[in-house]
């Protein structure tokens, strides 16, 4: 998955925005000066350090705005589009035509009411504290837990996910989860800003509390209980770099064998209140000591810590959604503290974020139809074919793996569906219960309809139409239980420039080599290379070439293991793997594809440059951007995707194409020995 550079990360992996800018002036357009010329500070040696060099200049120029923790060329297309959604919304709000736009109005009016937000303080969750208060047993706090769990992640995760081991097959997934810290490692690492980080959090949890009626003193009480609580449960969950084996996160049975793993619920009423036990027999545990310990926790600490626990975890993911008070000591924890924002965005994006997450598909539909033309759809299915024919080519040319493996591999590669710009078949929000209610209800209201949407999928044959990203986001996925590519057609945009103005160059390397060849890759890193081409969790490489491609792996997690990014943090190698192997396996097949280009061949110069450095310029424009020291530390710590700075420099190194092009000799800083440059793909 390309690195989202604006918001977080699901169940199973997502989110973004725009397309080519056709809504600009052809006068304006002429007039935008050339980004890869642009950006660049030319004070620097690209030899020595080759992001600092391509995006510079850009970054200089353009500070961190206070309500953002990092800024860059995501953050540039998400200017732009949330000026064009808010256009649409107010056209929803001036003539509401029909049942869509309604939604969308009645959505957009809602969020932007401060005025009764305010007033109405705690109040839209105050049927939600009830049912809490009410709990008098284990029974009913499994109860409550599952009505809770559609909108707040308490306990755990359930999903309903493709079976990783048969891709025809939505099953019910269980993950770890159940705590408000962004992953375990917060509270056990010893460095200071960790620790800085989680000595705040019983303040903060304390002050919720306080929002729903406590005492400070019964508050503060109640939240050192609560601390206990997670921090036993983030002790039986599993690290980030753990996470990412498929395998040793599979682990079907019966829900009567989750019973005897977990007694102190009764799984199968828990399901039955969700909604799901119809289809339910069997589901599979990701990670079964998190759902023993879950159990032990349960009998372990008081039930009082529990409800005190449900009560947090309820006002912290409705926060946003409420008054103006409750939402900014929501921020100040998680916005200023985890991740250096000065100052929260202004309501109007915030209600659009909400917006995307609740219905995007709907704004989507309206959003192709004016800045997604089919030219550009084409321009971009044609380059999915140069990057599969390039990878074919590196495929078949191997000199480390044998026939056999290479021919299923090459099989694999001829069946990856490219969906590219927008679905054929779009989502039906008709039953979304969207209306003039609270800006809470809104949300919760589009929780449930989402929550049924998946339960819908149990029992029936999986729809291989479907998108899981909206085509106004600024990202891209790999699917391997489709084996499928997924390009929005955000993701292709460049700022303030129509599609028809890109050179091939840039192109190859922004779209071709970040993006779809990156995508493409993923089907072939240490994860994607364990799903056949159906989709199915099943081995299909030679033992001999598994070990190879591991210890080829194994290069590349010392490389990275190797980078500081802030403080004393390194990036983790193991966790980042199958990002940077994506990273380096996109330069290396867009450069291939690339140099087939009647723009390669003439090597003519744009604004002074050759043709094979706009290639690498343009990967680079892929990653223009900054981020404060805050995030930088929570995404090393949460983030499978090395920081942007890695994402350029890192390959790069491994690339002989860029060595060539840039000269690059024995102590420049850019420099790796032949024998420690990764050689995989």
């Amino acid at each position: 998955m390309k690195q989202n550079l604006i918001a977080g990360i699901g169940f199973t992996a997502l989110s973004v925005l725009m397309a080519c800018n056709q809504g600009q002036k052809k006068e304006a357009a002429k007039a935008t000066p050339d980004p890869l010329a642009a950006n660049r500070d030319t004070t620097i040696n690209p030899r020595q350090d080759f992001f600092e060099y391509a995006n510079g200049g850009w970054i200089k120029r353009n500070p961190i705005p206070p309500e953002y923790s990092s800024w860059g060329i995501g953050n540039l297309v998400q200017e732009e589009l949330y000026t064009r959604l808010r256009e649409i919304n107010e056209k929803a709000v001036a003539n509401p035509s029909d049942p869509i736009s309604k939604k969308i109005a009645a959505f957009w009016k809602e969020g932007m009411d401060s005025v009764k937000l305010n007033a109405d303080g705690i109040k839209p969750i105050e049927p939600k504290l009830k049912a809490i208060d009410g709990i008098t047993n284990l029974q009913e706090l499994a109860q409550v837990s599952a009505q809770l769990s559609t909108f707040a992640g308490v306990l755990s995760v359930i999903g309903i996910e493709q079976d990783a081991k048969n891709s025809e097959r939505m099953s019910v997934i269980f993950w770890q989860g159940g705590i408000g810290l962004p992953n375990r490692d917060y509270y056990f690492n010893t460095d200071d800003r960790t620790a800085k980080i989680r000595a705040a959090y019983p303040g903060h949890i304390s002050r919720m509390l306080q929002f729903t009626g406590m005492s400070a003193a019964a508050a503060s009480s109640a939240a050192a209980d609560i601390v206990k609580l997670e921090t036993i449960l983030a002790k039986n969950s599993r690290k980030l770099e753990a996470l990412r084996d498929p395998e040793a996160n599979y682990h079907k049975m019966p829900v009567s064998k989750l019973n005897q793993l977990a007694g102190n619920i009764d799984w199968s009423k828990y399901l039955q209140q969700q909604g799901i036990s119809k289809f339910a027999d069997t589901v599979i545990v990701g990670q079964p000591e998190f759902y023993t310990a879950l159990s032990n926790a349960l009998k372990s600490e008081k039930l009082e810590t529990w409800k005190n626990y449900l009560k947090w975890m309820v006002v912290s993911e409705a926060a946003p959604y409420l008054s103006d008070s409750i939402s900014y000591a929501d921020f100040e924890f998680y916005g200023k503290l985890l991740s250096g924002r000065e100052k929260q965005q202004v309501r109007w994006k915030r209600v659009l974020n909400a917006e995307e997450k609740a219905m995007g598909e709907a704004l989507g539909q309206l959003f192709v139809k004016e800045y997604f033309p089919a030219k550009a759809k084409k321009r971009y299915e044609d380059l999915v074919e140069d990057i599969r024919g390039a990878l074919k080519t590196r495929i078949q040319n191997l000199t480390w793996m044998s026939d056999s493996t290479k021919e299923k591999a090459l099989y694999k590669l001829s069946k990856i569906t490219k969906k590219v710009g927008y679905p054929d078949k779009w989502k039906d929000f008709s039953a979304m219960d969207i209306k003039e209610q609270s800006y809470f209800d809104n949300v919760y209201q589009a929780g449930l309809w989402w929550h049924q949407y998946s339960i819908n999928k149990l029992g029936k044959p999986v729809d291989r139409t479907e998108w899981d990203m909206t085509p106004q986001t600024y990202n891209a996925y790999y699917n391997p239980s489709n084996n499928e590519i997924v390009l929005p057609a955000g993701i292709f945009t460049v700022p303030g420039k129509r599609d028809a103005e890109l050179d091939d160059a840039l192109v190859y390397g922004y779209a071709g080599a970040s993006t779809i060849g990156h995508e493409i890759t993923h089907g072939f890193d240490d994860e994607g290379r364990q799903f056949d081409a159906a989709g199915n969790l099943k081995s299909w490489w030679s033992k001999e070439d598994e070990k190879k491609f591991n210890e080829r792996a194994a290069v590349m997690v010392k490389q990275f293991d190797g980078y500081v990014v802030v403080d004393s943090l390194h990036i983790n190698g193991k966790a980042t793997l199958g990002e940077n192997i994506a990273d380096l396996g996109g330069i290396l097949l867009g450069w291939d594809a690339f140099q087939k280009t009647e723009q390669f061949k003439k090597n003519e110069k744009i604004s002074g440059l050759t043709p094979s450095e706009r290639y690498f310029l343009g990967y680079s424009l892929g990653w223009v951007s900054h981020t404060k020291k805050e995030e930088l530390a929570r995404r090393v710590l949460t983030d499978v995707h090395s920081p942007a700075k890695f994402r350029v420099n890192g390959p790069f190194s491994d690339v002989d194409a860029f060595y060539e092009v840039y000269g690059l000799k024995p102590g420049d800083g850019m420099y790796r020995p032949d024998s420690l440059r990764v050689r995989i793909w």
